[in-house]
């Protein structure tokens, strides 16, 4: 997974996996989900992130546990 900002457009961009995207679907006021051929859930494009989201604090919770899981 990759979180993308763009400063410029003030979005923020979350790619799930390296795949294309073939439709999207606005999810909320200025929330567009991206889905590959398949119909699977590819990224999440936030317009507007810095209103919507906390961009100076990240916190990858339980990740270690995951890690772990897939070994």
């Amino acid at each position: 997974m990759r979180l993308v900002y763009f400063p410029e457009t003030d979005s923020l961009y979350i790619d799930f996996v390296d795949r294309p995207s073939v439709e999207s679907e606005e999810i909320a006021c200025g929330v567009v989900a991206d889905f590959d051929a398949e119909g699977a859930l590819v990224g999440i494009d936030i317009d507007s992130a810095s209103t919507m989201v906390d961009l100076s604090r990240l916190i990858l919770a339980g990740l270690a546990e995951m890690t772990e899981t897939l070994a």
